[in-house]
Protein backbone atom coordinates (compact mmCIF):
# COMPACT_ATOMS: atom_id res chain seq x y z
CA UNK A 1 0.00 0.00 0.00
CA UNK A 2 3.02 2.45 0.77
CA UNK A 3 4.43 1.71 -2.27
CA UNK A 4 1.06 2.66 -4.37
CA UNK A 5 0.79 6.13 -2.55
CA UNK A 6 4.56 6.65 -3.53
CA UNK A 7 3.51 6.17 -6.78
CA UNK A 8 0.82 8.46 -7.16
CA UNK A 9 2.68 11.34 -5.30
CA UNK A 10 5.10 10.88 -8.42
CA UNK A 11 2.51 10.92 -11.19
CA UNK A 12 -0.08 13.08 -9.46
CA UNK A 13 2.33 16.89 -10.01
CA UNK A 14 3.66 15.02 -13.74
CA UNK A 15 0.22 14.79 -15.09
CA UNK A 16 -0.79 18.37 -13.66
CA UNK A 17 2.43 19.39 -15.35
CA UNK A 18 1.24 17.82 -18.92
CA UNK A 19 -2.22 19.33 -18.32
CA UNK A 20 -1.28 22.78 -17.70
CA UNK A 21 1.45 22.83 -19.91
CA UNK A 22 -0.78 21.36 -23.08
CA UNK A 23 -3.28 24.19 -21.83
CA UNK A 24 -0.20 26.72 -22.30
CA UNK A 25 0.13 25.34 -26.12
CA UNK A 26 -2.88 25.83 -27.04
CA UNK A 27 -2.98 29.26 -25.77
CA UNK A 28 0.17 29.85 -27.72
CA UNK A 29 -1.72 28.50 -31.00
CA UNK A 30 -4.70 30.65 -30.51
CA UNK A 31 -2.34 33.56 -29.67
CA UNK A 32 -0.53 33.00 -33.16
CA UNK A 33 -3.62 32.36 -35.31
CA UNK A 34 -5.17 36.00 -33.89
CA UNK A 35 -1.64 37.50 -34.96
CA UNK A 36 -1.29 38.70 -31.33
CA UNK A 37 1.82 39.77 -29.89
CA UNK A 38 4.63 36.95 -28.52
CA UNK A 39 3.92 37.84 -24.76
CA UNK A 40 -0.12 36.62 -24.92
CA UNK A 41 0.32 33.51 -24.11
CA UNK A 42 2.37 34.31 -20.98
CA UNK A 43 -0.29 36.43 -19.71
CA UNK A 44 -2.91 34.05 -20.02
CA UNK A 45 -4.24 31.70 -17.20
CA UNK A 46 -1.54 28.68 -18.01
CA UNK A 47 1.53 30.85 -18.55
CA UNK A 48 1.58 32.39 -15.22
CA UNK A 49 0.62 29.22 -13.26
CA UNK A 50 4.34 28.19 -15.01
CA UNK A 51 5.81 31.33 -13.91
CA UNK A 52 4.37 31.10 -10.34
CA UNK A 53 5.86 27.60 -10.25
CA UNK A 54 9.43 28.36 -11.20
CA UNK A 55 9.29 31.96 -9.35
CA UNK A 56 7.83 30.94 -5.51
CA UNK A 57 10.75 28.05 -5.29
CA UNK A 58 13.08 30.63 -6.21
CA UNK A 59 11.63 33.21 -3.84
CA UNK A 60 11.84 30.79 -1.37
CA UNK A 61 15.48 30.02 -1.82
CA UNK A 62 16.23 33.59 -1.68
CA UNK A 63 14.67 33.65 1.64
CA UNK A 64 15.72 30.97 3.54
CA UNK A 65 19.52 32.18 2.31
Amino acid sequence: MATLTTIIKFIAPLVAAILVGNWFMSEVKKARFKGAPWYQPYISIPGLLIFLAVLVPVILWIIKT
